[in-house]
């Protein structure tokens, strides 16, 4: 019997059997939320931190947080997978920027629509472009071949060119690669995604828009389903008519709109003839703050194109252009030595960090401590505080982002301590170095985990500011 048993299991092996795979527990029995998710830059990944972050990653959190029950996650490769996944009663959702479709009665169903958008012809920018269906006859275009490419081919698409189905577990990168590269003419992608990528190929851009846009849901599979549906409702409800939903997606989306085809390519370019010299600096740098040495260099492009001799108009020198009383201040003896100057850029953000107040959490505090960098630690103060009399929260970058242009409106900024202030260009300095740093990730990986930040000096805040109310 157990001899038989045996050549089962082998005989189950070699036919390439998967185990059985036990249903999730219903949140009712004291069970986690299983959610089934595509790891990418649109979806879920973890940030230069470490930390989880993406679109639906946080907004899973936010409803987990609500339901009161931990998270879990499945990662697969494809929505086909995803589907699987729920099918099997492996998960209890699947969130990762889905196409909503119509369905039969009876099996998987789709959560409330909480985000839009438009598939596109994304097309070589040094070619001709394509004004229409019509004009990509002859030409190769590639898509994932997955099911909801269909409806969109179905709803009026028109597209005369040869039609190149990849597997479904491509990645938007790995197909607009094969359209940088030449392999194909043309690629057929939704706008969310192609927005998230296209700084890593400044030589694509939308040539049209292709079938009617769609629209983003969440699977939601047999287990719960009626409860979870019920509160789904209830929350994007909620979370749209509070601006959650809206600030979520400027969060995730909004900088990488932004970046134009030539700041991707300039960037590409001095990645391979100038960072190779800089880079030990760099990272020297990183083992100083514990910033990562990709923020850093983000920085170090943004403000001088990485060039150590940069000076401005008004006397801030050297490749992370610091004004003479910082690096007096860093004891930086020479703002046009690239060292010294990356070192004292890195130091002097961990002190613009280390200064807004401990609950600031992660990713909300680097980005507000690089506005500081751009603006000056009393001007983000005035716009905290401007956040928070509008409502918004001082310690959230996106509500602060808001406030920021009101530093230079003068029904406003005569109100303010520190006065008038270039709001709109501590915003566009803060959504580049994001940009800047997404490329130079991909481009350039980390060997290891980030090294901790060090412990700043207990200090009280200052007067009058937002962290001491």
């Amino acid at each position: 019997m157990i001899g038989r048993i045996f050549l089962g299991i082998l005989a189950c092996l070699a036919a390439g059997c998967e185990p059985a795979t036990k249903p999730v527990t219903p949140l009712s029995e004291g069970g986690k939320l299983v959610v089934v998710t595509i790891n990418g830059p649109a979806t879920w990944y973890e940030d230069a931190q470490g930390h989880p972050s993406g679109f639906e990653h946080d907004l899973v959190a936010l409803f987990a947080k609500e339901l009161g029950v931990p998270v879990e996650y499945d990662f697969v490769e494809s929505p086909e997978k995803a589907e699987k996944a729920l099918a099997e009663r492996r998960a209890h959702v699947a969130a990762a920027l889905l196409p909503r479709h119509f369905d039969l009665p009876g099996g998987l169903a789709w959560g409330p629509s909480y985000r839009s958008a438009q598939y596109q012809l994304v097309w070589r920018s040094a070619f001709p472009r394509p004004r229409n269906a019509a004009d990509t006859a002859g030409r190769r275009i590639g898509m994932v071949a997955d099911s909801f490419i269909d409806p969109v081919l179905a709803s009026g698409a028109g597209l005369t060119a040869s039609l190149e189905r990849l597997p479904p577990d491509t990645s938007p990168e790995d197909l607009l690669e094969r359209v940088a590269e030449g392999r194909l003419d043309g690629a057929l992608i939704d706008s969310a995604r192609f927005t998230v990528a296209r700084k890593h190929f400044p030589q694509l851009d939308a040539a049209f828009d292709v079938g009617k846009s769609v629209n983003y849901a969440w699977r939601v599979g047999t287990v719960d389903q009626k409860p979870l549906l019920d509160r789904m409702k209830v929350f994007f409800a909620r979370i749209e008519k509070d601006g959650t939903l809206k600030r979520l997606a400027d969060r995730h989306f909004a900088h990488a709109a932004r970046i134009s085809a030539i700041d991707s390519e300039t960037l590409l370019e001095r990645i391979n003839t100038i960072l190779p010299k800089l880079k030990p600096h760099f990272i020297e740098a990183e083992r100083v703050s514990g910033f990562d040495w990709r923020l850093i260099a983000a920085i170090g492009y943004q403000e001088s194109h990485w060039d150590p001799h940069a000076t401005s108009p008004t006397g801030v020198r050297g490749l992370m252009m610091l004004t003479e009383d910082t690096a007096d201040r860093l004891v930086v003896k020479d703002r046009l030595d690239p060292r010294e100057s990356i070192l004292g850029g890195a130091r002097y953000l961990g002190l613009l960090a280390d200064t807004l107040p401990p609950r600031i959490t992660e990713p909300d505090r680097t980005w507000l401590a690089l506005a500081a960098y751009n603006l000056g630690i009393g001007h983000l103060e005035d716009a905290r505080i401007l956040a928070q009399r509008k409502g918004l929260s001082p310690d959230s970058w996106q509500d602060v982002k808001l406030a920021l242009p009101g530093l230079a409106d003068a029904g406003t900024y005569l109100q303010l301590k520190h006065g008038f202030a270039r709001g709109h260009e501590a915003m566009s300095f803060v959504d580049s170095v994001r940009n800047f740093q997404d490329i130079l990730a991909r481009v350039e990986p980390r060997d290891g985990p980030l090294p901790p930040r060090p412990v700043p000096a207990p200090q009280g805040p200052a007067k009058g500011s937002v962290a001491a109310r």
